[in-house]
C-alpha cells in the first residue's frame, strides 16, 4: 500500500496505523489521517534541543521521564484495545510521570506534559484539534513554542478537565510547572540566536 492509496475522508485506528509501511510520517487525530511536516527548519531543532535537554538535566534522578519524536503516543478515548484508539501523535516532547503508561510501542495514555514547536506546515485544523484530544485525554499542560512570534504558551487543565491558557509569555519570561516543582525555563535562553528564517 502507498500513501496516496488512503481515503483521507476515511477514519482509522491505531489497528490500521500499525500496518502502514510507507515513508510518509503521519498522525491519527479522532481517526483523521494528518501527514506529519517535512524535517523540521534548523530553528526549531535548535528550540527543541534546548527545551528538551532543560527538561532532561532537571529530571534526571526524578521519577518522571522525558521523551522526543519519533514516540508515539496513543491517547485513550474507550478501550486500550488497538481497533478502538483513534488517535495517534508525535509531539515534539512529551513528559510522563506514570511510567506504567511506557511501553514497547511508545505511550498508551496522556503524558502530563506535552510540547509542541509550531513550523510552517503546521495547519489550524491540525492544531484545534490536537488542543481538543489533548484535554479530552486528560494531559495536565500542553505547551505550545511558536519560533515565529517568539512566544511561548501553556494550557493547563483545571479541576473541571478543560484547559485553560495562561498569559502569553515571550521574551523577558520565565516558564514554570506545577508538574514539576523548581523547573525553570528562561524564553530569552530558548529565543537566543534565533536566524532570520524566523523572521527576525
Amino acid at each position: 500500500m502507498q500513501f496516496s492509496d488512503l481515503d483521507l475522508t476515511k477514519t482509522y485506528t491505531y489497528a490500521d496505523y500499525l500496518k502502514w509501511t510507507f515513508d510518509e510520517r503521519l498522525e491519527l487525530i479522532k481517526g483523521y489521517i494528518f501527514k506529519m511536516s517535512p524535517a523540521p527548519a534548523e530553528f526549531h531543532q535548535r528550540i527543541f534541543g534546548k527545551v528538551f535537554f532543560k527538561l532532561y538535566a532537571y529530571l534526571d534522578k526524578k521519577p518522571c521521564a522525558v521523551y522526543a519524536a519519533p514516540f508515539d503516543v496513543r491517547l485513550i478515548r474507550k478501550s486500550i484495545d488497538d481497533k478502538e484508539i483513534t488517535t495517534v501523535v508525535q509531539p515534539d516532547i512529551c513528559v510522563i510521570c506514570d511510567l506504567k503508561k511506557i511501553d514497547k510501542k511508545g505511550c498508551l495514555g496522556a503524558p502530563d506534559i506535552v510540547v509542541e514547536i509550531l513550523s510552517p506546515g503546521n495547519n489550524k485544523t491540525e492544531l484545534q484539534n490536537k488542543y481538543e484530544a489533548y484535554e479530552e485525554a486528560g494531559v495536565k499542560e500542553y505547551w505550545i513554542i511558536n519560533p515565529y512570534g517568539k512566544t511561548f504558551s501553556k494550557n493547563f487543565l483545571d479541576e473541571s478537565r478543560q484547559f485553560q491558557t495562561t498569559r502569553l509569555l515571550t521574551l523577558g519570561d520565565e516558564v514554570t510547572s506545577s508538574i514539576l516543582p523548581g523547573f525553570v525555563l528562561n524564553l530569552d535562553e530558548v529565543f537566543a540566536d534565533l536566524l532570520t528564517e524566523t523572521g527576525d
